[in-house]
């Protein structure tokens, strides 16, 4: 892509550096819809977009992508910038060309999208640049590293591992790399740490047993203690208390607590041999 690069540079040479009237007229007439008013603007600041694109080159993108997402950032800028304003365009526009490339790298550096929050992306730009400053050469960043790099980007430690783990390696794909016929992929190596299917068939096999288990208590119980015993461990809204009870049942508080002590009994004979032998809930 030399040839690009070489292109780029000579047509940023080829466009006149504009004054401030110039650039004000250009601007109004932009800002009607005059479309060789903008043309003129972009290319006069064509030598802003590539000094700025350049800083970005160690990200191993070509420098004519990196351009012309500066151009996009140009472009928005120039949609917003007022010329009855005393700055001028390539000030107010640096900050919008610079976003607009650090969006590009962050989309295109990785198949997984790194940086969604503004701590992520100032530790993607700066996290290699801090490390060298620091003069951290080891694996992996020291504790002290660790806290200062925190400290001066105003992150937490936990962002910066995290970022230095990702920056450590390009991406690799979960399937084998093909050398051999019979390699396993690296997806099929995975650790789970869920339960197995016979386990999870176990599991819902003793629910089964427990919920027929209950099921028949609760058919053994009367009327009465079928009322409380939903109305304080059944409910699916909030817990009915035992004076309540007692009012809606015409009893006092004290026989709803005994009606209630006698249901459980007879729940508990029922669950406790299936609980015993499956163990507990």
């Amino acid at each position: 892509m030399a040839w690009a690069d070489s292109w780029l540079v000579r047509e940023a040479r080829r466009q006149p550096i504009l004054t401030r009237e110039q650039e004000r007229a250009l601007a109004r007439r932009a800002r009607s819809g005059d479309a060789a008013a903008v043309s003129q603007l972009v290319g006069s600041h064509l030598r802003l977009v590539i000094r700025i694109a350049d800083r970005y080159r160690s990200t191993g993108l070509a420098k004519a992508d990196l351009v012309q997402e500066g151009c996009v950032g140009l472009m928005q800028a120039l949609q917003r910038f007022n010329p009855d304003h005393d700055a001028r365009l390539a000030t107010y526009s640096m900050w919008w060309i610079k976003a607009a490339i650090q969006d590009h790298v962050m989309r295109s550096w990785s198949l997984v999208r790194t940086g969604t929050t503004a701590a992520q992306k100032s530790l993607f730009f700066n996290l290699r640049r801090l490390r060298a400053a620091m003069n951290e050469t080891g694996e992996s960043l020291s504790d002290a590293g660790v806290g200062r790099i925190a400290q001066i980007l105003g992150v937490s430690e936990r962002d910066v591992r995290r970022m230095e783990q990702r920056l450590a390696g390009p991406d690799c794909s979960l399937h084998g790399s093909g050398r051999d016929a019979d390699e396993v992929a690296w997806e099929d190596r995975l650790a789970d740490d869920g339960p197995t299917p016979e386990q999870t068939a176990i599991a819902l096999d003793d629910v089964r047993v427990k919920l027929a288990a209950l099921a028949a208590g609760l058919a053994e119980l009367t009327q009465r203690e079928l009322e409380i015993i939903r109305g304080r461990y059944l409910s699916a809204e909030v817990v009915v208390t035992l004076e309540a009870l007692g009012k809606e049942l015409g009893i006092s508080k004290e026989r709803v607590r005994q009606i209630e002590a006698r249901a459980m009994a007879k729940l508990r004979a029922f669950m406790q041999p299936v609980l015993d032998g499956g163990g507990a809930v």
